[in-house]
C-alpha cells in the first residue's frame, strides 16, 4: 500500500551504533564480549536457582525470571544489530521492527513491574520476618510473576500497533540502532504530538507505579535497618539493598531520559547510547550485582564448580 512519498510495509534502514565511531569494530568485539558474558552469567544463574535447593526461595525465584527476561532482551536487540555488521547491511523488514518493538517493550514493561514487585519481596524478607513464609508463598510468587509478564505484555500490546500504523515517509533512516519508539516517531509524515503526550503519560504510570512501590518499601527498610541492634542482621540488610537499588537506578534512570525528559534534552548520539546501556550493559550488570555481593549464590556456584571439577577427574581415572 503506497500514499505518494512513503509505504507503509518497505523496509526500513537502521543507521546503527557503529558508523559513527572511530574504532566501529572494537566496538563490535566489546559488544559481542558483552553479550556473550550476559548470556552465560544469567543462563548460569538460573540453572544455578535450579538445581541448588538452597536457592529454592521466593527471593531467587524472582532472579530467575529476571535472568529470564534479560536473556530474551538482550537477545532481541544484539544479535541482529551484529549480524548486520558482519554482513554489511543495516536493512530492517517492517515485519521485523514491529516485532523487535513489541517483544522490547514487553520485556522493558514485564521488568519494570518484577524490579517493583520484588522490593516487596525485600520489604517482607526484612521488615516482617516471622511471616514471610506466608506474605511471600509460591502462590504469592506466582502471582507477582504473572503479573509482571502481564503488565509488559500489555504495554506491547497497546504501543505497538499504534505506533506502527503511523505512515513513515521515506527514506525510512532510523538514526538507531533498534526499533525504539522516540527513533520511530521521528519518521512519521504525520502529526504524532497527540500520541506522544497519551504515551508520556503511559509511560510516567508505568514508571511511577513501580517505583513509588519501591520507594515506600525501602523507607520502610532504611527505617528497619537503622533500628537492627545486630551488626551482622544490619550488614546483610544494607547488602541486599543497595543491590537492588543499584540495577532499581540503573534501568529506571534510563528509562527516565529516554521517555520522560522533554526532547530539548535528546540528541541521536545521546539516545543510543543511553539505549545501549540499559539494553546491553543491564542485563550483563544485574547477574553481576547480585551473584558477586550474594553468599548464597556465589557458594552454590563453588558447590556446582566443584561438582564438575570432580565429575571430570573421575572420568580421567
Amino acid at each position: 500500500m503506497e500514499w505518494g512519498n512513503y509505504s507503509m510495509y518497505a523496509d526500513f534502514v537502521l543507521l546503527g551504533l557503529f558508523s559513527n565511531t572511530r574504532f566501529p569494530w572494537l566496538l563490535f568485539a566489546l559488544i559481542l564480549l558483552v553479550f556473550v558474558i550476559s548470556i552465560a552469567s544469567n543462563t548460569i544463574m538460573i540453572i544455578l536457582i535450579h538445581m541448588d535447593s538452597r536457592l529454592h526461595t521466593p527471593m531467587y525465584y524472582l532472579l530467575s525470571q529476571l535472568s529470564l527476561m534479560d536473556i530474551l532482551y538482550i537477545s532481541t536487540i544484539v544479535p541482529k544489530m551484529l549480524v548486520d555488521k558482519m554482513v554489511g547491511q543495516r536493512a530492517i523488514s517492517f515485519a521485523g521492527c514491529t516485532a523487535q518493538h513489541f517483544i522490547y517493550l514487553t520485556l522493558a514493561g514485564a521488568e519494570f513491574f518484577l524490579l517493583g514487585l520484588m522490593s516487596y519481596d525485600r520489604y517482607v524478607a526484612i521488615c516482617n520476618p516471622l511471616r514471610y513464609p506466608v506474605l511471600m508463598s509460591r502462590k504469592v510468587c506466582l502471582l507477582i510473576v504473572v503479573a509482571a509478564w502481564l503488565g509488559g505484555s500489555i504495554d506491547g500490546f497497546l504501543l505497538t500497533p499504534v505506533t506502527m500504523q503511523f505512515p513513515f515517509c521515506a527514506p525510512r533512516e532510523i538514526n538507531h540502532f533498534f526499533c525504539e519508539v522516540p527513533a520511530l516517531l521521528k519518521l512519521s509524515c504525520t502529526d504524532t504530538s497527540a500520541y506522544e503526550t497519551a504515551m508520556y503519560v503511559c509511560c510516567i504510570m508505568m514508571l511511577l507505579i513501580p517505583f513509588s512501590v519501591i520507594s515506600a518499601s525501602y523507607t520502610r527498610i532504611l527505617i528497619t535497618v537503622y533500628r537492627m541492634s545486630e551488626a551482622e542482621g544490619r550488614q546483610k540488610a544494607v547488602a541486599t539493598y543497595s543491590s537492588h537499588m543499584v540495577v532499581v537506578s540503573l534501568f529506571y534512570g534510563a528509562a527516565m531520559y529516554t521517555y520522560v525528559l522533554p526532547h530539548s534534552y535528546h540528541t541521536p548520539e545521546k539516545g543510543k547510547a543511553v539505549s545501549a546501556f540499559y539494553t546491553i550493559l543491564t542485563p550483563l550488570l544485574n547477574p553481576l550485582i547480585y551473584s558477586l555481593r550474594n553468599k548464597d549464590v556465589m557458594g552454590a556456584l563453588n558447590k556446582a564448580l566443584g561438582m564438575c571439577l570432580s565429575s571430570g577427574s573421575v572420568s580421567t581415572l
